[in-house]
């Protein structure tokens, strides 16, 4: 059997690999394949430096990320309720529905935290009330709050 060549990928390489990791595959596939495409380079001390380089960096900047959606957390679920107002009819029934771009903006005036809509999951709304709902700030990171929707 051929002896097997260590290749760090530059790329995602469908069925092999990731960016970054280090593979080990026949010599004829990274000769004519992986390196002439610029999809790998060979696995050297200084390129497997690099990769653990990038990792690091990668590793800290989700972490930086985690910790500001804590952040942004805590300062939204200090307030209590927050009202929307919305026309209502008959038996307290109200016209349209509460999009999450009116929760996000709610949200931005009184916290003064900016919050993506589309993390925002809100129950089906039709009548006038308390509701709960999440907002996903983070993969880790979900806050729980309380809107009331009032009549206009």
């Amino acid at each position: 059997m051929a002896k097997r060549l260590q290749v760090v990928l530059n790329e995602n390489v469908n069925k092999l690999g990731r960016n970054g990791d280090v593979v080990e595959v026949a010599p004829g596939y990274a000769r004519n394949y992986l390196l002439p495409k610029g999809l790998a380079v060979p696995a050297t001390p200084g390129a497997i430096k690099q990769v653990e380089f990038r990792k690091e960096k990668e590793r800290q900047r989700l972490l930086a990320e985690k910790q500001e959606a804590e952040t942004k957390k805590a300062a939204i679920e200090k307030v209590v309720k927050i009202a929307i107002p919305k026309q209502v009819g008959e038996n307290e029934a109200i016209f349209g529905t509460v999009t999450t771009q009116e929760v996000a903006d709610a949200i931005l005036s009184m916290t003064k935290v900016e919050v993506d809509r589309r993390g925002i999951t809100l129950p089906d709304i039709g009548q006038l009330g308390i509701y709960k709902t999440q907002i996903r700030l983070h993969p880790d990171v979900t806050a729980e709050i309380e809107i009331q929707v009032v009549a206009q």
